[in-house]
């Protein structure tokens, strides 16, 4: 493991507070509660999506609940990345294990890009923070997709709130700088 001496270590947090700095300033995103259940009235993790990204100044392009089947998944992302409203894609639910959890594999096999440390460390959190070993059963899982950046976590409240403080509303912007930066 490469160890960093000071002079090296701040030139990399310069550059990453130089990145957030030129990144946008509001991200437009899409928000999909994926649930067999679920409706708009129902859907209080949507809801708390919603209510984060707005307290962040970033803007909903669209809001829908899909059922957990596969295509209805990957129909959903493919819609976002074709739409000029949108930057990110936002899900919440169907990452567990259960027979029916198929958000993971419908998201995860259109990845241009996957950013494994996105499910890493919501597993870690979790892990510390929340709910011990029962992290192993989260599939969350983060990435690229047709210049669209993609957010996949559980459905529960708690797992929203904790995905969006301590990963998604930090990172956002600069996430979809980088995606953007070439095109």
């Amino acid at each position: 493991m490469k160890h960093y001496d000071e002079e090296e270590r701040g030139r990399y947090i310069m550059s990453v507070a130089q990145h957030r700095q030129e990144a946008p300033q509001t991200v437009r995103c899409m928000v999909v509660t994926v649930s067999d259940t679920r409706t708009k009235e129902t859907d209080k993790s949507g809801a708390l999506l919603q209510e984060f990204l707005r307290h962040a100044g970033h803007q909903i392009s669209h809001y829908d609940i899909v059922k957990d089947e596969y295509n209805e998944v990957q129909e959903i992302l493919k819609k976002a990345a074709q739409a000029h409203n949108t930057d990110a894609v936002l899900l919440n639910g169907g990452t567990g294990i259960a027979q029916r959890d198929i958000t993971y594999e419908a998201v995860q096999s259109l990845l241009d890009k996957e950013l494994h440390g996105f499910g890493e460390l919501f597993r870690y959190l979790s892990y510390t923070e929340d709910i011990g070993s029962a992290a192993i059963l989260s599939r969350a899982v983060a990435g690229v997709y047709q210049n669209t950046a993609v957010f996949s976590m559980p459905g529960s409240s708690g797992a929203v709130r904790l995905a969006m403080n301590k990963l998604i509303i930090p990172e956002l912007a600069h996430v979809i700088r980088e995606v953007q930066k070439d095109l």
